[in-house]
């Protein structure tokens, strides 16, 4: 008996503390610090929220970069259902999956120079990365600025704006955030 009320005042500030005061006390330095993070790091265009810079989106038109793909269950994209196919390497259906892509890629952009990039091929492990290498860029440029009717020079400013370098270098590889990038591409005058 003599244990029970120190047990008993021990979880009482444990869950005011773990569950009230740091939480709050967190979320008030992440607002204060860093509110475009806090809030989503949420994209709008002509006052209309479009999404989040931190998640892919499907962009579909040719006049738009393409994300990598999505194995998310029910839509692309999905957040509610954010996961990987979990298809093995030597998988028959993850090979089926791989060369349909190419086929359709390759139908979308018939002037498109060298191997596609592996990141537009292969979905990631949540679904929902919303950033491609340098290289599947790169391969999409040309395609692009032509639908847009712009020069691969002007679309490369666009890309460089929009390319992410970690640092430090260990935190991962160099990446072009795509959901940006498109945002941006949307508020260019069409031609």
């Amino acid at each position: 008996m003599s244990q029970l009320r120190p047990a008993l005042v021990l979880l009482a500030f444990l869950t005011l503390f773990t569950g009230g005061a740091y939480p709050l006390l967190t979320t008030s330095i992440g607002q204060w610090w860093f509110p475009w993070q806090a809030g989503g790091s949420l994209l709008t265009l002509n006052g209309e929220t479009r999404g989040s810079a931190l998640l892919g989106q499907a962009f579909t038109g040719r006049d738009y970069f393409h994300s990598r793909p999505s194995a998310t269950a029910g839509t692309p994209y999905n957040a509610l259902a954010s996961g990987g196919s979990n298809l093995s390497v030597a998988s028959p259906a993850l090979t089926a999956q791989i060369a349909a892509r190419a086929r359709t890629l390759q139908a979308q952009d018939p002037h498109a120079a060298g191997p596609i990039p592996v990141d537009l091929l292969t979905a990631s492990a949540s679904g929902l990365d919303n950033g491609v290498s340098p290289a599947a860029i790169a391969w999409q440029l040309p395609d692009v600025a032509r639908a847009r009717g712009l020069t691969e020079q002007q679309l490369q400013t666009l890309v460089d704006r929009n390319t992410v370098h970690p640092w430090p270098e260990f935190l991962g590889p160099t990446y072009v955030n795509v959901t940006q990038l498109n945002m941006a591409l949307s508020t260019l005058p069409r031609r």
